[in-house]
């Protein structure tokens, strides 16, 4: 029997599970709720996400695996992938755990020639950059406490934040006031902030704002448009910054955008993105992914156990976009 691969791109919204053969042939998968142990605790993060594995490996025909590459949100920092490591190894799914940021797995899934820049802009933001000697440039990717902002949900706060200051003349007039309370289906805009407050709105939900955003500011709206400004300027600085610190700013170079606020390709946003990166780094080419980054989890699983050139072009035939995986029902 051939050996198999558990692979995993964990996202802050959403976790995909994929199980695979050393020769690339996709046998089972499973998705399911976000991987996030800052917010729900290490040790329910990692039930649920062995839940998920344990689902997909039984569709497979499988009891554990050989190896199970794991590229996790919240595994941040290097003691973070050796906890979520260990924790996930004492659960006895494979023979070999291996952890990482999910940003790797981004990079790996658009990327052509094995290294550059990632950037992931979906419920939360974040960067990695990897350098054709190997070296990485990596960001925190914390929230505002390390500088960070761009995220939907930073996006959908501040949608709410300068509706609700058009709504009462601290701001300027704009068309987010309606467009944000119209999305909650309520009469105003501070409706949603005190819906929030009480806890009748999931603080969560602000993160639907952004699509809403994005509508607004392709309409002409100022306010919106100057926030999906900062964020173009955000991928922009992301991006550079971590060209700069590889040596890569005046090199040939990729950029892979992922998540979901960057895969929706909006105008408003891509073509602001693209002028700044010609202004800044105009030898990158920016690549924005078209496959879903559990491939990128699979083929980094796949260098681990050695497969051949052919296993990988076998996977990424498997996940030619748009891929659905089954639901699971398991939660944090």
């Amino acid at each position: 029997m051939s050996r198999t691969l558990v692979a995993v791109d964990g996202g802050n919204s959403k976790t995909d599970v994929a199980v695979v053969s050393d020769t690339g042939e996709l046998l089972a998968a499973a998705r399911g709720p976000g991987f996030q142990p800052q917010a729900h605790g290490v040790d329910a993060a990692v039930a649920m996400l062995s839940g998920l594995i344990t689902d997909a490996l039984a569709r497979a025909g499988r009891g554990t695996a050989d190896q199970l590459a794991a590229f996790l949100a919240g595994a941040d920092f290097p003691e973070e992938e050796e906890q979520l490591e260990k924790a996930l190894a004492a659960r006895e799914l494979a023979r070999r755990v291996r952890v990482g940021n999910d940003t790797f797995a981004l990079l790996r899934t658009g990327s052509t020639m094995g290294w550059g820049v990632a950037i992931v802009c979906g419920a939360g933001i974040n960067c990695l950059g990897v350098g054709p000697d190997g070296r990485t440039a990596r960001f925190p990717s914390l929230g505002r406490i390390t500088g960070d902002w761009g995220g939907g949900a930073d996006l959908g706060a501040e949608a709410l934040w300068h509706a609700v200051r058009g709504e009462d003349g601290r701001g300027p007039q704009t068309a987010l006031t309606a467009a944000v309370a119209a999305h909650f289906g309520l009469t105003r805009a501070e409706d949603v902030g005190v819906g929030v407050h009480r806890g009748d709105i999931p603080r969560a939900r602000l993160t639907s704002l952004a699509p809403v955003l994005l509508d607004t500011a392709e309409a002409g709206d100022p306010v919106a448009r100057g926030l999906a400004d900062r964020l173009a300027e955000e991928i922009m600085l992301l991006g550079v910054t971590a060209l700069r610190r590889l040596d890569l700013l005046g090199s040939p170079a990729e950029v892979v955008l992922g998540g979901g606020v960057l895969t929706s390709r909006r105008p408003v946003l891509m073509d602001t993105i693209e002028w700044r990166y010609a202004a800044r780094a105009p030898r990158a080419r920016l690549i924005v992914a078209d496959r879903p980054p559990v491939l990128g989890a699979v083929l980094l699983g796949l260098d681990l156990l050695g497969a051949p050139a052919a296993a990988h072009e076998t996977a990424r035939a498997a996940f030619n976009s748009p891929w659905r995986p089954p639901i699971s029902s398991h939660g944090p």
